[in-house]
């Protein structure tokens, strides 16, 4: 039996630390510790915080860690959903996770390319017509109309604006403290009572989608009894489609934050070849902050170097902290595309949207969505579109969840570049 002690942080509780420090909390302590383990407490609870690769191995073992019952009350609330597939385990986690890897299918990613494209074009003729546009609002509605395309819903325009607001509002306010927080959970209310409404339409004959979207797919998917889903499990999953998508707009802030603050990659990305441009894109997932960190519960009593995991211990995975990990990336702190000319995508040290296993595991479903959707968007900002950036607060928070640069991305008298 092992006798060394995991590190350990003195004091009674470290939440509002947490809340201070945000994205590099863990990160910091990794540091000041030396240790890629080390244990505090949270929101009144004996946690472990783990970072590195290793640690994202032994973390995504689902021999070793489970996660019902992992994530805090507050993110169920506003981000996953109840009973939803981040926090189930086993044949019903593989079940579940099955039902939206049946829609990513090579078609469906196709379309979703086509309608991201489509969309990108009606926006930007919409842009041309106007002095500044504030770039994280507008693509956030045009991510919403993707995801409701693409997932079968058609919808008016007034309603998109409304689901808008309602899906930013979710997962905006799921890491806010006071009325932001509960105007997230309000939100999730209104959109899970408006997709139960569609849902019973359909099961009553009522509204009949196409077949090949997440719409038709979940309303009538089975579990493992043979018994179509719960309505409420459903929305829930259908929610794990749209409030994803829609957040992508983070992502897309940054692609155009980096494009500022890095201009001389605007002349190497100009008609890129396609492995450069997927470089600068994971680049950008590595560098700038989204997940903070993802939790889970021990599952059974295990060592891990030399150090004594007790079971139903609450264990955090630092995603930032990873993605910035000194003994995996060389100077960390750089933006530089090229570290994936070598070192490419291994599924526990470049872990933006989780780890392990993308078919199977508990890696974001979405995650190959997302990343076509930033390629077409960096597309349009690069080789379809002329802008200027007029003087704005650009600088982002470390301990905002999202963090998003302050002014949203400003760009004015934007314009369509004739060729390209």
């Amino acid at each position: 039996m092992s006798n060394n002690q995991i590190p350990r942080e003195d004091g009674i509780d470290h939440t509002l630390p947490l809340l201070k420090e945000g994205y590099e909390f863990i990160l910091n302590r990794k540091r000041s510790f030396n240790s890629n383990i080390f244990e505090t407490r949270i929101m009144g609870k004996k946690s472990l915080c783990m970072s590195g690769r290793d640690a994202a191995q032994v973390f995504y073992d689902t021999h070793l860690f489970h996660r019902e019952g992992a994530a805090p009350n507050r993110l169920v609330q506003t981000l996953f959903g109840e009973n939803g597939v981040q926090s189930l385990d086993g044949q019903a986690h593989r079940h579940r996770k099955e039902m939206h890897m049946s829609i990513m299918n090579e078609k469906n990613i196709k379309k979703f390319q086509e309608l991201a494209i489509q969309y990108w074009e009606k926006a930007l003729d919409h842009w041309t017509k106007k002095e500044d546009i504030v770039l994280y609002d507008e693509v956030k509605e045009l991510l919403c109309k993707v995801a409701c395309t693409w997932a079968g819903v058609l919808v008016e325009e007034e309603e998109i604006k409304w689901l808008t607001k309602e899906l930013s509002e979710m997962f905006e306010g799921a890491g806010a403290i006071g009325p932001n927080h509960w105007k997230g959970r309000n939100a999730q209310n209104n959109v899970e009572k408006w997709m139960g409404e569609l849902v019973g339409k359909i099961r009553e004959g009522k509204l009949i989608p196409p077949e090949d979207t997440a719409l038709y797919q979940y309303t009538w998917y089975k579990d493992l009894d043979g018994n179509l889903l719960d309505p409420s499990i459903v929305v829930v999953e259908l929610l794990n489609v749209y409030r994803p998508m829609v957040a992508i707009a983070v992502y897309i802030n940054f692609v155009a934050l980096a494009l500022i603050e890095h201009p001389d990659e605007i002349e190497k990305l100009k008609n890129a070849d396609e492995k450069y441009t997927y470089m600068f894109i994971d680049e950008v997932r590595r560098y700038y902050p989204f997940f903070p960190f993802i939790a889970a519960k021990v599952k059974e009593d295990f060592t891990w170097r030399d150090y004594k995991i007790e079971k139903g211990t609450l264990a955090y995975l630092d995603i930032y902290g990873t993605n910035h990990d000194e003994n995996l990336w060389l100077y960390p702190q750089e933006f530089n595309p090229n570290r994936f000319a070598d070192q490419g995508n291994d599924r526990f040290s470049f872990i933006p949207q989780g780890g392990g296993e993308y078919l199977t595991g508990h890696r974001c479903a979405g995650e190959q969505l997302t990343i076509e959707m930033m390629k077409v968007s960096l597309d349009y900002l690069v080789n379809h579109m002329d802008y200027e950036v007029p003087e704005q607060d650009l600088t982002f928070e470390m301990n905002e969840f999202p963090s998003i640069p302050r002014s949203r991305v400003i760009l004015r008298n934007v314009e369509r570049k004739l060729t390209h």
